[in-house]
């Protein structure tokens, strides 16, 4: 079985590619992100033709999660357990049962710098996924929770830690927003695996920083104990990243935006 997450950064933009992604990867259940969309917009008829179903939650052209799955999705829920104050009532997490296991795909807040109210509110929504996985007894069971997380949990996760040192992502605040998760039993799939490794998801479009690798480890797939045990490989498809990869692909699309997502799906194979 195979499990991935991906901040698409628009699913409008994208459709083409994550269509031809799911079929070429032979993906089972996909985990996204940033779909900018409201549910109207998803492409449910092209899901299905290569057997997908697909939960979606998402307002607008802004945040937005889904579940596309071929195993199956079962028990969907959207959103963070209780109410958000009104300007921070964001589409931002949903959870279905795919294949017998439990998926999360989130999207945390960026938090856009420490000096404005968005970073209190990702301080606040990082807190309030704590507790809804706590509620939900998510490291107890079959679980995967997985998706952008927008922080670095140490300085291997950074193509320059000094530059980024303090700044959003990299703050103790932030970084202890997630270590509380993971301490609910959950394990970091990849950095347990690959400790010394920088398995970077996120590269900026400015330059070349792809080419020269200056990227970030922000996407995180935190897995139960129990779905841990079934890991056989836990890896970065920078394929679907990689602007040379994905415009010689768009070539026999047409009308297809070339341009990729700033992020790399994070795959998880599992016995």
């Amino acid at each position: 079985m195979r499990i991935a997450t991906w901040n698409v950064n628009s699913l409008r933009s994208r459709s083409p590619q994550l269509l031809r992604w799911l079929d070429d990867r032979q993906v089972d259940v996909a985990l996204l992100q940033e779909t900018k969309c409201g549910d109207s917009a998803v492409p449910v008829d092209e899901l299905a033709a290569l057997g997908y179903e697909v939960a979606h939650h998402g307002t607008n052209q802004w945040n937005g999660v889904a579940i596309v799955s071929r195993v199956g999705i079962d028990d969907v829920v959207r959103g963070l357990e209780g109410p958000l104050p009104e300007q921070f009532d964001e589409p931002r997490l949903i959870a279905a049962t795919c294949g017998g296991i439990r998926c999360w795909s989130v999207y945390v807040p960026n938090g856009r710098s420490k000096d404005d109210p968005h970073f209190v509110y990702k301080l606040l929504w990082l807190d309030r996924l704590r507790a809804d996985l706590s509620s939900r007894n998510a490291a107890d069971g079959v679980s995967l929770v997985a998706g952008d997380f927008n922080v670095g949990r140490a300085d291997v996760d950074f193509y320059d830690a000094k530059r980024w040192h303090n700044k959003k992502h990299a703050t103790p605040e932030e970084r202890l927003g997630v270590e509380k998760i993971i301490e609910l039993g959950l394990v970091d799939a990849a950095r347990s695996r690959f400790p010394d490794s920088s398995m970077f998801t996120w590269w900026n479009y400015v330059g070349t920083q792809f080419a020269k690798d200056k990227g970030l480890r922000i996407d995180l797939a935190l897995a139960s104990p129990t779905l841990d045990r079934r890991v056989t490989g836990v890896w970065v498809d920078r394929d679907a990243r990689d602007p040379v990869v994905v415009s010689a692909e768009s070539m026999t699309s047409s009308g297809e935006d070339a341009k990729p997502s700033d992020h790399a799906p994070l795959i998880v194979d599992l016995a």
